[in-house]
């Protein structure tokens, strides 16, 4: 499979391409394209988190506790007391920094369920139900997002599987077909839990007509 590094920079590539592509396309501004441009590359190391020990995972939670607690501060900062507010997003980065991960490396094993087109989509619509009801961004911009998120998703699983195939050696390593494909057959029950969490997002979900002119 493709290292950090080479997740990494792919990844990145492809935000610029996108990010560049939209604005000459007139589908957002040059500023607008800068998040897209980052969550493009978040995607493109984002299914790393299932290997335990990687940087990736590391990396990603630590953007993810602090995420947590931008989020936190921006709820709660009319409800509770500085110092309660204080406390609480103390909490929140604990909780997502340590503990996620720690029940995240429980349940998940490299190239499982996690690399899959299916956790990618699931993903994406994380990613799109939080810029639109969190962010409040125009139903068409949060589509981008989520699009820009699992687009990096599928750099990402594309990458590995590209790395599965020896071109000088002439031959297949055993790892072929663990890295892009819908979903992971050994976990089916993970499967069904995704499948189950992008359903429940459909009332957070931007309006699908967004998403229709922003692919049409």
């Amino acid at each position: 499979m493709a290292d950090f590094r080479t997740h990494l920079s792919v990844a990145a590539g492809g935000g610029v391409l996108l990010a560049h592509g939209g604005w000459q396309a007139g589908l957002w501004g040059g500023v607008e394209g800068l998040p897209l441009m980052a969550l493009v590359t978040l995607g493109g190391i984002l299914p790393d988190i299932d290997a335990d020990h990687s940087r990736a995972i590391r990396l990603i939670f630590n953007l993810l506790a602090v995420i947590a607690v931008v989020a936190g501060a921006l709820l709660l900062q009319h409800r509770l007391t500085p110092g309660e507010l204080l406390v609480a997003c103390g909490g929140l980065y604990i909780t997502m920094r340590y503990l996620a991960g720690l029940v995240f490396a429980r349940f998940t094993v490299h190239r499982g369920s996690w690399h899959s087109l299916l956790a990618g989509t699931l993903c994406g619509l994380v990613t799109a139900a939080l810029s639109y009801t969190l962010l409040e961004q125009a139903p068409g911009m949060a589509w981008a997002h989520g699009v820009a998120l699992g687009a990096g998703y599928a750099i990402h699983l594309l990458l590995d599987e590209l790395y599965s195939v020896d071109l000088v050696g002439a031959r297949v390593k055993r790892s072929f077909g663990t890295a892009f494909k819908l979903c992971s057959l050994r976990q089916p029950s993970h499967a069904l839990l995704m499948l189950m969490a992008s359903a429940a997002l459909a009332p957070w979900l931007p309006p699908w007509a967004g998403l229709a002119a922003l692919l049409l």
